[in-house]
């Protein structure tokens, strides 16, 4: 200002475009002092802000990598125990299956066993019945061979021994004649 004053009263004309020496170094030192004060108290503020966002940015993304290792495995583990469990039903319907076939090999059999029994039931039964109806004919045969013959001859074959000779002979010759 002082310049300024001497400038004017010596009739000089101030440019407003060129500005003072006074002025440049009140703005240079006011500069220093703003910069010093920014560097000491700001701009440490301003990095530990930094500082700690990047840390915990990168804290951030280490923890998600490990949460992604971690699904992962999970489902590494779910997929092992489903391949398990899958390999478990198929051996348990391979199990049921092959049982299934035991048993019905088994009720085959038991039938099969219980068909040969009936028959050989019945085929004695039949062979039973077949002699009986046989001796019966015999009887009957004989009987009327008796009555036949007795007629026939015209003596009595009365006598029970006499007969049973006469009716065994008359049937081993029909046999013989059948054969």
């Amino acid at each position: 200002m002082i310049e300024t004053l001497v400038a004017a009263a010596e009739g000089e004309e101030l440019n407003p475009l060129i500005p003072h020496v006074s002025e440049i170094i009140i703005g240079l030192v006011v500069f220093g002092l703003l910069f010093f004060l920014l560097r000491k108290f700001v701009v440490p503020m301003f990095e530990q802000a930094y500082a700690e966002r990047t840390a915990a940015i990168e804290g951030g993304i280490e923890d998600a990598q490990a949460a992604q290792k971690e699904a992962q495995a999970a489902l590494e583990k779910y997929n092992a125990q489903l391949a398990d469990a899958r390999h478990e039903a198929a051996r348990i319907r391979e199990e049921a299956k092959e049982q299934g076939a035991q048993i019905l090999a088994e009720l085959r059999a038991q039938a099969q066993a219980d068909a040969e029994r009936i028959t050989a039931t019945a085929h004695a039964q039949v062979e039973a019945e077949r002699a009986q109806v046989v001796a019966q004919l015999k009887s009957e045969v004989g009987s009327m061979a008796t009555q036949l013959a007795s007629r026939i001859v015209g003596e009595a074959l009365e006598d029970d021994a006499r007969q049973q000779r006469t009716v065994e002979r008359f049937i081993a010759e029909l046999e013989e004649s059948s054969n």
